[in-house]
């Protein structure tokens, strides 16, 4: 029975020969040999939502205000257009070479080899694994953030709104990392399910205070002043600073709606002076209670989504050692531990040490790099045409099997080609945003 829980609780992949001799029931397992999925559309839509309603939707408020009120919407629907198109796309490579009845796919990785091939697999998997090392990075800093914006909160109530309330974001970095350490050690996606529900619960809520609270500022009088076009040069910036802020939302409208990296996983408004982050920048002081109720409510959803991003790159990692290493004891025997009230764990000291390791460097990263916009901007910049657009465009060409130079292969490619030149503007933005911060940041000075 312990080598059944070995076999099917440590990787987020196995192969279907590890089964042949281990004695699990034919009942327990797929009609491809592996463990049988049990996942549903309630925990789908969960992951789905966990990962689309991320810290991406706390900038657009600031977005929206460097772009204006005409650019700011128009790049929000074509982002959204473009992201469902390549979505669907790359839901129907899920299956190859037929899309109904294919083998299935159960990695981006796997899915690029069986339409793709050659170097465009490791191309892939090196953007979509750098791209998950950064969203969870970006996510450390974020739930700070919003730990930290819980403090300030109850400092500005008390002693008033002009008072700085400053404080460093380092103490909270290392309690998120701690809680980390510990939900690191749930095995796979199969174990994340109820995380995900609960992060997606509460993902729905602070948005919807953020919501709220804008409703109810505008409705009060309480106007602010906008434009049509953004911020305004010689007034709120420079005209190089409204290039360079320009690029940097773009950025992050594309990181707003990035969850293509994991979808495949899975499938196994505010004025000129809008904060960074809307709900800690502060774009709000009262009712100082509901503040601080959403943000805690942003920390626990991103403890979730951590894990959403982060698993995929674990089973990335423990099934590629797996393969080379069969016969080591330390990447592959797991050790039964009997937990009070929960029964059976069991403990596998490779899974332990490397996912422990990779959330100590996540959360060191974060402490050097705490520029939460320019920071989304650059994650986004940098995923959101190679693993969002370019791939799913051209294994969808190759499984459609479209002729070159038709007219669909022409308009598909046109897609594609804008797209990058989307990204690398976003990229500079972001990237120039990052030096300016660097210039300027103090290491007790809150991040927004």
């Amino acid at each position: 029975m312990a080598r059944e829980m070995q076999k099917s609780s440590m990787f987020i992949e196995q192969n279907p020969s590890d089964y042949e001799n281990g004695g699990i029931h034919k009942d327990l397992l797929d009609d491809d040999g592996r463990v049988k999925r049990t996942g549903t559309w309630l925990t789908a839509s969960a992951h789905i939502i966990t990962a689309v309603i991320g810290s991406g939707v706390l900038s657009l408020a600031w977005a929206i205000a460097q772009l204006g009120w005409v650019a700011g919407p128009a790049v929000l629907m074509a982002f959204s257009f473009i992201t469902y198109f390549t979505s669907t796309l790359l839901a129907d490579c899920y299956r190859a070479p037929d899309p109904v009845h294919g083998k299935r796919n159960y990695t981006y990785m796997e899915v690029v080899r069986a339409y793709l091939g050659g170097r465009k697999v490791q191309l892939c998997g090196l953007a979509q694994y750098a791209n998950l090392l950064g969203i969870t990075i970006g996510y450390t800093i974020t739930a700070s953030i919003s730990m930290v914006a819980v403090k300030r909160s109850n400092c500005f109530h008390k002693h008033g709104h002009q008072v700085k309330c400053e404080t460093s974001n380092y103490p909270f970095m290392i309690i998120f990392a701690a809680i980390q350490l510990v939900l690191s050690q749930i095995p796979n996606f199969h174990e994340l399910s109820w995380l995900s529900i609960v992060a997606a619960v509460m993902s729905f809520a602070y948005s919807s205070i953020g919501l709220g609270l804008s409703i109810a500022k505008v409705a009060g009088g309480n106007h602010v002043r906008t434009t049509l076009t953004g911020v305004t040069v010689g007034v709120d910036v420079s005209g190089s600073e409204k290039v360079w802020r320009t690029f940097q939302a773009i950025g992050d409208i594309a990181f707003a709606y990035a969850y293509s990296t994991v979808l495949i996983e899975i499938q196994a408004t505010f004025g000129n002076d809008a904060p960074g982050n809307f709900l800690t920048g502060f774009g709000f002081y009262e009712p100082f209670w509901l503040i601080d109720f959403a943000n805690v409510c942003i920390a626990v959803h991103l403890i979730g989504a951590y894990q959403v991003f982060a698993q995929p790159l674990f089973g990335f990692v423990e099934s590629w050692c797996a393969r080379h290493w069969p016969e080591s004891k330390f990447i592959n025997r797991e050790y039964g531990v009997d937990v009070p009230c929960f029964g059976v764990y069991y403990v596998n000291m490779f899974r332990l040490v490397w996912r422990s390791t990779y959330v100590i460097v996540t959360a060191v990263v974060a402490m050097i790099f705490p520029f939460f916009n320019d920071f989304l901007g650059l994650i986004g910049a940098g995923s959101f045409w190679p693993l969002t657009v370019y791939f799913p465009i051209e294994m969808h060409i190759a499984q459609a099997k479209i002729p070159k130079y038709s007219f669909r292969w022409i308009w598909l490619k046109i897609l594609s080609w804008v797209c990058l030149v989307v990204s690398l503007i976003a990229a500079a933005g972001s990237v120039q945003g990052l030096i300016q911060s660097l210039k300027t940041y103090k290491p007790f000075q809150t991040m927004d």
